[in-house]
C-alpha cells in the first residue's frame, strides 16, 4: 500500500511513519512536509530509501498535493500548525495550514478517489471543569477556545462535510495529549526533560492543576492504523489513554524518575486562556476496533521518552537555547 503522509517530519508524523515502515514490509510512504519549526528532516533519518521518499512542500500548494494524491492508495493527514501559543500571537498561519491546507487535500482525495485518515484533537472540544466526572465523548459538541483548536474544528467539519456532500471515502480521529521521542522541546513534557538534562529548573505554569489526559505517541499511532483499516468510512474515533494527569503530576513524576527532588522547578506566568481539563472516551475505538493502550502506566512511558532525549542530546541541543529566549521573553 502507498501511502501519503502530511506533516510527517513532524512530532506524531514521523513516529508513524517509522513505525509503519518497521511493521509492514509492503508499505511505501511519502511524507510532505513543509519544515516550519515543528518539522524537522532529522525525524526521518535511517528510513529505507526503497521504501521511503521524503518531498519539501506546502500543502496549500493545489498542485503538488494533486500530484501527490494521485500517486497514493491512502492519506494520513497529520500536518497542522498545532501550538496553542503561537497561534495567540499569529493566527493566520493556523487559518491556512489548518483550514486552507485540508481543503486542498479534500479536494485532491475527492478528484482522485482515495482513501483519507483526517487526524485531528481533544482541543476542538475546549476544556472540562477540575471536579466534572465526564469526558469528551462521540456526542460532545464542539467549543474550541484558541485559534489553533478553532482552525482544527473547522477542518473536521470540512471533512465531514466532503464525505457527506462528495462521498469522499475519510475517518476522523481526535486524540488526547501526545508525548514521546521526537517531540519539539517547546512542548511541556519535552520541556521539563530537557531542562533537567541542561542542569537548568523545569517551569511549571501557574499552580499546575490543568489536567491532560496523556497518551504515549507509540499508542496514537497504532490506533492511527487500526482506523485506517478497519475504520467505517465517515466515522470519527476518539483516542485516549485514560492518563489524566495534572501538569504538575507530571512534572513531579519526570523529577522523581530523573533524581530531582519534587519540587526542584519554578512557577512561571500561566498561558492566557489556559483550558483546564481534557479527558477521552475511548470506548467506541476500543469496542468497535479492538484498540488498546500498551502504555497504561504514564511512568513507564516517560521513562521510555527521557531514555530518548537522554540519548540523543544531538537532536535538541541546538534549539534549546533559543527555545527558553523565547519562553523567558514572555515571563515563561
Amino acid at each position: 500500500m502507498k501511502f501519503l503522509v502530511t506533516g510527517g517530519a513532524g512530532f506524531i508524523g514521523s513516529n508513524f511513519v517509522r513505525s509503519l515502515l518497521a511493521n509492514q514490509s509492503d508499505s511505501i510512504v511519502t511524507v510532505i512536509d513543509k519544515l516550519t519549526y515543528a518539522g524537522n528532516e532529522a525525524n526521518l533519518d535511517g528510513l529505507p530509501n526503497d521504501r521511503f521518499k521524503f518531498v519539501q512542500g506546502d500543502i496549500c500548494d493545489a498542485k503538488l498535493i494533486d500530484e501527490l494524491v494521485g500517486d497514493a492508495d491512502a492519506v494520513v493527514h497529520f500536518a497542522a500548525e498545532s501550538h496553542n501559543d503561537n497561534s495567540l500571537r499569529e493566527p493566520w498561519p493556523f487559518v491556512e495550514t489548518n483550514i486552507v491546507g485540508t481543503y486542498r487535500i479534500l479536494e485532491a482525495v475527492r478528484q482522485h478517489d482515495k482513501r483519507l485518515h483526517h487526524i485531528s484533537t481533544d482541543e476542538v472540544f475546549g476544556d472540562l471543569e477540575l471536579d466534572d466526572p465526564s469526558k469528551f465523548g462521540d456526542t460532545t459538541p464542539y467549543n474550541p477556545s484558541s485559534p489553533y483548536s478553532a482552525t482544527k474544528a473547522g477542518s473536521d467539519h470540512l471533512v465531514r462535510a466532503w464525505v457527506r456532500s462528495f462521498g469522499v471515502k475519510a475517518t476522523i480521529s481526535n486524540c488526547s495529549n501526545n508525548y514521546g521521542p521526537y517531540q519539539h522541546i517547546e512542548k511541556f513534557i519535552p520541556r521539563q526533560i530537557t531542562n533537567i538534562l541542561a542542569d537548568q529548573k523545569p517551569h511549571l505554569y501557574g499552580s499546575g492543576q490543568n489536567v491532560r489526559d496523556w497518551i504515549h505517541v507509540d499508542d496514537h499511532n497504532a490506533a492511527v492504523l487500526k482506523i485506517i483499516e478497519e475504520g467505517k468510512i465517515g466515522e470519527t474515533y476518539l483516542i485516549g489513554a485514560n492518563g489524566e494527569k495534572s501538569n504538575l503530576e507530571v512534572l513531579e513524576i519526570i523529577l522523581e524518575l530523573m533524581g530531582k527532588p519534587k519540587d526542584w522547578f519554578e512557577v512561571v506566568n500561566d498561558r492566557p486562556g489556559h483550558d483546564m481539563r481534557y479527558a477521552i472516551d475511548s470506548s467506541k475505538i476500543e469496542r468497535e476496533l479492538g484498540w488498546k493502550p500498551e502504555y497504561t502506566d504514564i511512568q513507564q512511558g516517560l521513562k521510555q521518552t527521557i531514555d530518548w532525549y537522554t540519548n540523543n542530546k544531538q537532536w535538541w541541543q541546538a534549539q534549546k537555547d533559543a527555545v527558553e529566549a523565547a519562553y523567558k521573553a514572555k515571563g515563561q
